[in-house]
């Protein structure tokens, strides 16, 4: 729990920023982030709703592995999209820790 309440501190804040943007830029080219982008709104929801206690996100980390070949990095991508992926991946880690 300890490792998923640091790592949701210190990613959330940016991936709340990053998300939107990225699926407006990159969406038109990987409409796999539109999903992603909905999945992350459905995990924010639940860990803010949770507030201290670990939420039950088993079911939504599951779909973005899936969705993202566990989180594998497109190669036309921008820095950011990469950056989400990459807090996505510590985040979902730090859960199943």
């Amino acid at each position: 729990m300890k490792n998923f309440e640091e790592a949701k501190k210190r990613n959330f804040k940016r991936l709340e920023q990053f998300v939107p943007v990225v699926a407006r830029v990159h969406g038109e080219h990987h409409p796999e982030f539109h999903d992603v982008h909905k999945i992350f709104d459905e995990i924010n929801a639940k860990v803010k709703k949770a507030e201290s206690e670990k939420p039950e996100l088993e079911n939504e980390f599951k779909q973005l592995r899936e969705i993202t070949d566990n989180y594998t990095v497109p190669g036309d991508v921008c820095e950011s999209y990469e950056a989400v992926y990459n807090m996505l991946s510590e985040v979902d880690k730090a859960y199943h820790a």
